[in-house]
């Protein structure tokens, strides 16, 4: 048995690969009593827990595969910027350091906050995907697919139609909508169970709906609060900024102990219902929580950005089959998601320049043609279908 050990102040960070599950390393995390060897036998005041190698570098992958397309971002527009001048510009804007440059302005005014609103959208879409659809143990069940992002958008393009509301609440309101729609199809789904087919079929059946619903605010509004609520229901950070970005952030912020409790929690999930079950897991609180959970950041994120399609549906899928893992892997899904949305509007800036695209007709480019293909692949397994919940 190999051991790889760092010591800290605090205590000592044991790497074992001995005995584990295959692809798994043990992080053992002892006190320094333990350490030491002093222990007296009552036992150690650390902890443990498995880390999947092939995860970890993944993540690692992407953080850097994110980093770069951030850098390109930043660089790349009307005018070109070169990298090192384009970090010079956000360590001076964002923390003084260094002397001003003139592309400060371009920089951290213009880019940076859009480009950071697209983090943080994709992230959440990331998550939002990942947990709805280890509930449902349904790769179509997404949010912008079961009626979520739906009815966030019905909401929302209601109260900028009727006046309801400043814009800085219409995130708050798309949350509602969410919630309420998610509720609908977990009321109309349930039969005794939450059955995976049921809960999709439903589910974009309320869609459907609720995109009429969406279609009528339209028609009744004023006309350029029409075009407006257009362009945002397509997805789109055109116009977009810290405004928008820094209550996302907020709540990504707020509700990080409920994801780094659903990680943990979507194992059991994952599980066969009776084995889940003789292990005391109360599985209907927790699939409603992972739920609950998934829609208020789908919401949020919907929001802030307008519905931009098909994230939550390929952010998820990609991250799992990149691990291999068999839980959709969180942290993996986020960094998906945030790399997503921001090539995407990279491309969208640049493909039809000086037009700008919304995001959302990038993704939805992309993520049409892999939805034909989940709904060609799983047709068999649909008509089996499962107890979700």
């Amino acid at each position: 048995m190999s051991a790889t050990e760092g010591h800290s102040r605090t205590g000592v960070l044991t790497v074992r690969t001995g005995v584990r599950p295959a692809g798994y390393g043990l992080i053992r995390i002892k006190d320094r009593a333990e350490a030491k060897g002093e222990n007296d036998g009552r036992g150690g005041g650390g902890g443990s827990f498995l880390l999947h190698r092939r995860s970890a570098l993944v993540a690692l992958g992407l953080a850097l595969a994110t980093a770069a397309v951030c850098v390109t971002y930043l660089c790349v527009g009307e005018s070109f910027i070169a990298p090192g001048d384009a970090v010079k510009a956000l360590l001076h804007t964002q923390w003084g350091l260094g002397p001003a440059t003139p592309n400060d302005l371009v920089v951290g005014t213009l880019r940076l906050p859009r480009m950071t609103l697209g983090l943080l959208v994709g992230a959440a879409f990331g998550i939002a995907g990942a947990l709805i659809q280890t509930v449902a143990r349904n790769p179509l069940a997404s949010p912008d697919i079961i009626g979520v992002s739906q009815g966030a958008s019905a909401v929302t393009v209601g109260a900028m139609t009727y006046g309801v509301g400043s814009f800085a609440v219409l995130p708050y309101l798309s949350v509602l909508g969410g919630l309420a729609a998610a509720a609908l199809v977990y009321v109309f789904a349930w039969r005794g169970g939450l059955q995976a087919a049921r809960f999709v079929l439903i589910g974009i059946g309320f869609a459907v709906a609720l995109r009429s619903v969406t279609h009528l605010f339209l028609t009744k509004g004023d006309y350029l609060v029409a075009q407006q609520a257009k362009v945002w229901m397509t997805g789109s950070l055109n116009g977009r900024g810290w405004g928008e970005a820094a209550p996302l952030g907020w709540a990504l912020l707020v509700l990080l102990p409920g994801v780094l409790w659903a990680a943990r929690a979507q194992r059991t999930v994952s599980m066969d219902d009776d084995t889940a079950t003789a292990l005391g897991v109360r599985l209907g609180r927790v699939r409603l929580g992972l739920v609950a959970l998934g829609v208020v950041l789908a919401s949020m994120a919907t929001g802030a950005a307008g519905p931009v399609d098909f994230v939550a549906l390929l952010a998820p899928q990609i991250a799992r089959r990149m691990t291999r893992t068999a839980q959709i892997p969180l942290l993996c899904s986020a960094l998906t998601g945030a790399f997503i949305v921001v090539t995407a509007d990279l491309l969208a800036r640049k493909l039809f320049a000086p037009t700008e695209l919304p995001v959302g007709v990038l993704t939805a480019a992309v993520g049409a043609p892999y939805l034909i293909h989940l709904l060609l692949s799983s047709g068999g397994r649909g008509r089996k279908g499962g107890t979700a919940a």
